[in-house]
């Protein structure tokens, strides 16, 4: 008699199941960043510098918080995606951030505001923060290691909304830009900062050079990934963000030398990112009327 023959495993969905680990750690850093960004950012407008960090001018830590405050909402809507595929764009520029934010809170410890002491608020704050980026840093790398511990599904679907063909020099230069800015800022302050155009402080200078370095690693990563679709977390960040800073920018220019390169080249790279954005969610639209692409928000 013979026996029934076995029925065809059932193939694997493509791409890797996103952890519930990066969408829970997505999602704390999300109120911790809406909170204390929307603080340092309200603060830096009003002309008080609270950062955790001694500053000569509110402005670098007004922008931290910008961007902070800008990425929130995105982060928030990271748990939708539904593979690692989909949320790599922005939750390693977000490991980049939080590995970052500790190393530089690190090598400055010295002008920490709990260490030089002052004013009893911004003293506790900064007492806070230590912590709380030590936290966030190691749980995030905790969380990634956790990501690629799920198996992976089967091979990657081709590209639902490749990026366009004109658009991949732009992609190319804006991030090149976030990325070699950043880089020089972080591991090269003391000859970096002379390029900003406000008064900076190593922290400063440092911290800013964490996001641009994110920034950077955002958009050349979504230029690697050649998907639109699967960079939607990402698209929906990079607007808040500029316009978040540009707000911050806007509220102290009396601060900023504008008629320096680095004043021209910041506007550039910030103008980049919601043409980028805006571009992006245009041809997924466009891509959807046409059936290339699922219609999610």
């Amino acid at each position: 008699m013979s026996t029934p023959a076995a029925a065809p495993a059932a193939p694997s969905a493509p791409g890797r199941e996103l952890s519930a680990a990066v969408a829970v750690l997505s999602t704390v850093v999300a109120v911790v960043g809406l909170g204390v960004g929307s603080f340092l950012a309200v603060a830096c407008v009003a002309g008080y510098g609270v950062g955790a960090w001694a500053s000569p001018e509110p402005l670098a830590t007004g922008l931290i918080g910008a961007a902070m405050m800008g990425v929130g909402p995105a982060l928030l809507t990271l748990g939708r995606a539904g593979t690692w595929e989909e949320a790599r764009g922005l939750y390693l520029p977000l490991v980049v951030v939080m590995v970052g934010l500790l190393a530089v809170t690190l090598l400055n410890a010295g002008t920490l505001r709990v260490a030089e002491g002052g004013p009893l608020f911004p003293v506790l704050f900064s007492l806070g923060w230590v912590p709380v980026v030590a936290v966030l840093a190691v749980a995030s790398v905790g969380c990634l290691a956790a990501q690629y511990r799920k198996p992976a599904g089967g091979p990657s679907r081709a590209p639902a909304v490749p990026v366009p063909g004109w658009s991949r020099p732009l992609l190319a230069v804006l991030g090149s830009g976030w990325l070699g800015i950043g880089a020089g800022l972080l591991f090269l302050p003391g000859f970096w900062s002379a390029f900003v155009p406000w008064t900076v402080n190593r922290a400063d200078a440092q911290g800013l050079g964490v996001w641009a370095l994110s920034l950077g690693v955002g958009v050349l990563a979504s230029l690697a990934e050649d998907d639109l679709n699967r960079t939607r977390p990402a698209l929906r960040a990079v607007p808040p963000v500029a316009v978040a800073c540009g707000v911050v920018l806007a509220s102290r220019a009396a601060s900023v030398d504008w008629g320096t390169g680095g004043a021209v080249a910041l506007l550039a790279l910030l103008g980049g990112l919601p043409v980028t954005g805006a571009t992006g969610w245009l041809l997924l639209r466009r891509a959807a009327r046409a059936g290339g692409a699922p219609g999610r928000e």
